[in-house]
């Protein structure tokens, strides 16, 4: 596994507000992810040992894309009193980061398999989150709306967004790899999409890993 120590000091570089109670949040997400994988499979076991580079910096890609692109919407998730919708979270990816991070922002996450969304509630429930909510159920069956939609690769973009096109009223940041041309030719034209509405971060900017190239941040704005 990652060492927690070059995680704290990546994570700490690039948000130096974090207190020591967020701090403690994160450290404690080794052992009880390795705990909780053992029983219900939500992480790949090959993976498991690179649960913080791979799952939970991969995650955290989200918030440093916004503090890199777009500094105001930033500031707008620390000052909080925002909603964000993470759909198809599995065991709480990256939902659960994002809500350490963000303590003020209230987080709804949501995923259809029952046993992936009892390993997200029982560890935010460990950690102390208490702006997190789980649910477990299909998109289309959610109330109301929310200011955000993450998600992390749980379908191409074209199948992902008729589920969320109508539950958000600021942006979707989706977690993707690959040759994203295709995908997001086919979102935009389907769905009749206004030029520059979607854009692409490179996770490898900020995580210099060969694991992270073409692995992006897919912000899909309603403009």
């Amino acid at each position: 596994m990652m060492e927690t120590a070059f995680f704290m000091e990546k994570v700490g570089e690039a948000f130096p507000f974090l207190t020591d109670r967020q701090r403690e949040q994160f450290l404690s997400l080794g052992p009880l992810y390795t705990e909780w994988n053992s029983k219900i499979n939500v992480i790949s076991r090959k993976d498991i040992d690179n649960l913080y580079d791979h799952h939970i910096l991969h995650s955290l890609a989200i918030a440093r894309c916004l503090a890199v692109t777009k500094p105001d919407v930033f500031r707008l998730w620390q000052d909080g009193g925002i909603s964000v919708l993470d759909l198809g979270t599995g065991g709480g990816f990256p939902g659960i980061p994002l809500a350490i991070l963000f303590p003020s922002v209230s987080f709804t996450l949501c995923d259809s398999i029952g046993k992936k969304i009892t390993v997200a509630r029982e560890i935010a429930s460990a950690i102390g989150l208490g702006n997190v909510v789980t649910v477990n159920d299909r998109a289309e069956k959610l109330p109301g709306t929310f200011d955000f939609v993450v998600s992390r690769a749980v379908a191409s973009l074209p199948e992902f967004y008729p589920w969320v096109k109508d539950r958000f009223t600021r942006d979707i940041l989706y977690l993707k790899g690959g040759d994203l041309g295709p995908e997001i030719a086919a979102l935009t034209g389907r769905f009749k999409l206004k030029a520059g509405s979607v854009r692409t971060w490179e996770a490898d900017s900020w995580l210099n890993d060969p694991y992270f190239k073409e692995k992006f941040v897919v912000d899909i704005e309603r403009i």
